[in-house]
């Protein structure tokens, strides 16, 4: 196993998808599909001693591994369906026919008939899916059936033929399945009224269908007509199952070229999915490195470029997720879609370009973390607009219950990493009753003044927990050091972790998906529970050593003794008369003795 293939499998998602082994060659040799990527390809290569030998086999000749996240497993049975059709890859042994998934068909015609079929035909009608189950969709059309009169038969209804009577209701007609369009006993317009409602059903608005459904079953039940009341049951639970259409695989789109960006400080990163024939038959993402701080526009223009050159490709329609121009051919028409299917399409690829950026920087922590580290600092100094780089934070949070026992802490990262050896905890000195603004001034002031003192190294960020009014505090301290203006502060606020910068009303809003954000949120969230923890410590210990000041002749000095011997109030208790007298006299001894009576 190589290096590479070494490090995809340590980033490998949990998510379902489609993974592509390649040989040397470049060559596809098998397409599988996953429920999770990570459990499902590690798999191969964890279990060689119980593998067959054509599976060995397989796993020699890998060298390379692509894989396309999806949004669920049927995404990716269908995606897997489609490249193994492109591909056929040597290993893919049962899937190298020519079975298509079905469809359901609301065909383009007078008085249209609804069906089944696998072929899709460019006849203007309308295809739904595709299904993985037939037997579901034979459900689904029978139940629309049942619930809609339309017809089963293939004549052709038109005007003429219906006027001069060259028909006659069937069956269906006399079992009330269909309402005789052929003998003009049912108007087209009152026939399209059902077909409608039997399309927005197709497009996955069930939510009618189901309740009439489950009224049918309770008024059988209630008739005493169980097999019935079953039937409806069977057919709720199937049509709950049923899934409309597929965001990998969908028939009205044709012939498209779809692009998406994501970015960070250093590089860009685009996903492009070639779709033909309403079928997704290629996907590729890139990274393009930053020089001159280009924008998603300026990197998009040039990555479209570069891989419709790549792929060969001449598609006259472009969908992306931003406004960009094409600027070489005034005919391919460029979109960026707001809802339906084409906007899924651009959903799905977004998810692959942020699962690619993911692994990739998840990939740099393992192999380069010193390059790591310096790319999340270069983004908290753009997120947060800082004239030096912060490669040393430091964050403070106050910590109190009911005004006593007032503590706060401070927590230091290095180089974007927690530097716990120089996590600091402080007691509150000159602050009575919960006043949590005059406790961070307290203890901003003591911290910096003591570094000053003792000539240490200044963080280039400081970070408060609270909003506009602990933020006034934390600069109220740093002024009285002189050291505004040397240290950028901010303060962060819980709800919508607004970012507040002093003498700015207006908070920052960061990308909730952006790495200085969960920085700055490990950051505090570090502060929280160094602060806390050393807070219900100190309460402990306040509150045990109350109880031992209750007793006769046992003062603080011998509490904090006998805690500091036996390290709580049950080994207190426990410990024999020899061990107590090693720390306490007699007279207290029989003192503790008597009050625990």
């Amino acid at each position: 196993m190589n290096e590479t293939i070494e490090n995809i499998l340590k980033i490998l998602p949990d998510s379902p998808g489609v993974y592509r082994y390649f040989d040397k060659k470049g060559t596809v040799i098998y397409v599988g599909k996953a429920k999770n990527l990570k459990n499902r390809v590690r798999s191969y290569f964890n279990t060689k001693k119980h593998q067959q030998a054509k599976t060995q086999v397989l796993v020699s000749k890998i060298e390379e591994i692509k894989y396309i996240v999806t949004p669920t497993e049927y995404d990716a049975l269908l995606l897997e369906n489609t490249l193994i059709k492109k591909h056929q890859p040597r290993y893919n042994i049962l899937l190298k026919d020519d079975k298509t998934y079905p469809y359901v068909c609301i065909k383009k015609e007078r008085f249209p008939r609804l069906f089944s079929t696998r072929n899709v035909i460019k006849d203007g009608s309308e295809y739904f899916g595709p299904f993985t189950n037939p037997k579901v969709v034979r459900v689904v059309i029978n139940l629309l059936k049942e619930i809609y009169p339309i017809r089963t038969c293939n004549f052709n209804l038109s005007k003429e033929n219906i006027g001069e009577g060259k028909f006659k209701v069937c069956l269906d007609y006399h079992l009330k399945k269909c309402k005789g369009p052929c003998e003009n006993l049912q108007s087209e317009e009152n026939y399209n009224e059902n077909i409608a409602q039997i399309r927005q059903i197709l497009k996955g608005e069930t939510k009618s269908v189901i309740d009439y459904l489950k009224e049918e079953m309770l008024r059988f039940a209630e008739e005493l007509e169980f097999e019935k009341a079953q039937e409806m049951k069977e057919k709720i639970e199937l049509l709950k199952d049923y899934q409309a259409k597929s965001t990998v695989v969908n028939p009205k789109i044709n012939d498209v070229d779809v692009f998406t960006i994501d970015s960070d400080v250093n590089a860009g990163y685009v996903n492009f999915i070639k779709v033909i024939n309403g079928t997704v038959v290629q996907s590729s993402t890139i990274e393009i490195k930053k020089k001159l701080e280009e924008t998603n526009e300026e990197m998009l223009q040039l990555a479209i470029l570069e891989l419709r050159n790549k792929f060969r490709s001449n598609s006259k329609t472009i969908f992306t997720n931003i406004e960009v121009e094409y600027g070489l051919d005034e005919s391919v028409k460029m979109i960026v879609p707001q809802i339906g299917d084409k906007k899924k399409l651009i959903d799905f690829s977004m998810n692959n370009v942020r699962q690619y950026k993911f692994d990739r920087l998840k990939t740099l922590k393992i192999v380069d973390p010193e390059r790591h580290a310096n790319r999340i600092v270069d983004q908290i100094q753009k997120d947060l607009r800082l004239k030096e780089k912060p490669f040393h934070i430091e964050c403070f949070d106050n910590s109190n219950f009911q005004g006593t026992n007032a503590v706060a802490a401070c927590v230091v990262f290095k180089n974007a990493k927690p530097s716990k050896k120089d996590y600091r905890h402080f007691t509150i000195k000159t602050v009575e009753g919960p006043d949590d603004f005059a406790s961070m001034e307290e203890v901003v002031y003591r911290r910096y003044k003591r570094l000053l003192d003792e000539n240490q190294p200044l963080p280039q960020l400081v970070i408060v927990d609270g909003g506009k009014g602990q933020l006034s505090s934390g600069v109220k301290a740093l002024n009285d050091l002189g050291l505004m203006g040397k240290i950028a502060i901010v303060g962060i606020a819980k709800r919508l972790e607004e970012i507040f910068f002093p003498g700015d009303s207006v908070p920052l809003y960061i990308d909730k998906k952006s790495e200085s954000l969960k920085t700055i949120q490990h950051l505090r969230n570090e502060a929280h529970r160094f602060g806390i923890t050393h807070h219900r410590n100190k309460r402990s210990k306040n509150a045990l050593g109350t109880e031992l000041t209750e007793i006769e002749g046992i003062g603080e000095k011998s509490a904090e003794l006998l805690l500091k011997q036996f390290k709580s109030l049950l080994n207190v208790k426990k410990a024999s008369d020899e061990q107590l007298l090693e720390v306490i006299n007699q007279r207290q001894l029989r003192a503790l003795r008597e009050y625990y009576k």
